[in-house]
Parts: C-alpha cells; structure tokens; sequence
C-alpha cells in the first residue's frame, strides 16, 4: 500500500540564472539546507539558491514525487518556466 505521508516537488531558482528541481517531505527545512550548502546537494552548494520558484504537493508517496521530479528535470527550460507561470499545467496523470 503506499504511503499516505505529503511529499513536495519543487524547483529553486539559483543564482546563476538555472533551476534546480528536488523532491522533498519538508519543503521549509529542505529549502533552509539548499541555502545554506547543507544536506548534500553539490549544485545548490556551488549555485545557491535565490527562491523557491514554484512547488507542487504531491500527495501519493515517495515514488510518486520522484516520477515527478524526474519527469520536471528532462523538460527543456522554456516549458519549466511554463510551469512556474502555470504550475496547473503540470498534468499528473499523464506523468
């Protein structure tokens, strides 16, 4: 059965102008190691991050959020931007 504990997936807007995409079950204490170089992400660490550009709650467990995550990092940078713009055109049921 899977879980029902809420994930978050979420893209940070980074100081060289890129975007960062991570999956997390504490959106607020996960941003805080972003900034400050802790909890083991190299890129956040060598770029870090200037905001949280958008989040979507995904409440079907681990390996829900981590498709989504997955699926969000291989989109080419115009449709992420679509998605901060829009984040409803994210269709889950498609991912």
């Amino acid at each position: 059965m899977a879980s029902s504990k809420i994930y978050w997936v979420y893209m940070l807007l980074c100081e060289n102008n890129t975007y960062y995409t991570g999956y997390t079950n504490n959106l607020e204490k996960r941003y805080v190691s972003h900034v400050e170089g802790t909890g083991g992400c190299k890129y956040t660490r060598s770029f870090k991050p200037i905001r949280i550009a958008q989040s979507w709650e995904i409440r079907e467990g681990k390996g829900r959020a981590m498709k989504v995550e997955r699926y969000i990092k291989k989109l080419p940078r115009t449709m992420k931007e679509k998605l901060i713009e829009c984040p409803e055109l994210l269709r889950f049921e498609t991912i």
